[in-house]
């Protein structure tokens, strides 16, 4: 049953909803993040082991104020997919038999824009550096990582993300 049918089906009440902590259809979870926002897009947002503490602000080219010395969730979900992704590269890098540099470098541009079906929508450019190793292997590696990384798989079909080896 896919995910959109079995909400479907769920919403018109012909399956028992799953208590709160067992809601995951394909996962079995083996950490948890979690983090409260108040205020929206000028808010605060905190971890709950307050690692993360973090104040939002609207970027100015929204129309928001930009404060300085806060950040946005564009910058947040960057900072993760670059982190994510970079790991995926290693578990692929080793899946080939080949060793990455510790100087190699993911960075993550996350766009929001208007979305041609009304609202907004996401778009992400991941850009890889490996120094050391030629573009065809690193290629090969960003594919599969691009296959592997949490964030790929649910981004896929629902964004556009380009990678770019450098």
């Amino acid at each position: 049953m896919s995910f959109v049918r079995t909400i479907a089906t769920r919403a018109g009440s012909r399956l028992p909803r799953a208590p709160v902590g067992r809601r995951f259809i394909s996962i079995k979870p083996m950490y948890t993040a979690e983090v409260k926002a108040t205020g929206g897009r000028n808010g605060h947002a905190v971890s709950s082991d307050s690692v993360l503490d973090v104040g939002l602000t609207f970027p100015k080219s929204l129309g928001g104020p930009g404060l300085p010395g806060k950040t946005n969730p564009e910058q947040l979900f960057a900072a993760g997919y670059a982190a994510c992704f970079q790991g995926a590269m290693g578990l692929a890098a080793a899946g080939m038999d080949v060793k990455l540099p510790e100087s190699n470098t993911v960075t993550a541009a996350v766009h929001i824009g208007k979305h041609p079906e009304g609202g907004f929508g996401l778009g992400a450019e991941l850009r890889i550096d490996v120094p050391g190793l030629d573009k065809d292997t690193v290629q090969k590696i960003a594919d599969k990582a691009h296959e592997l990384c949490p964030y790929s798989r649910a981004t896929r079909g629902n964004m556009e993300v380009k990678l770019v080896v450098v």
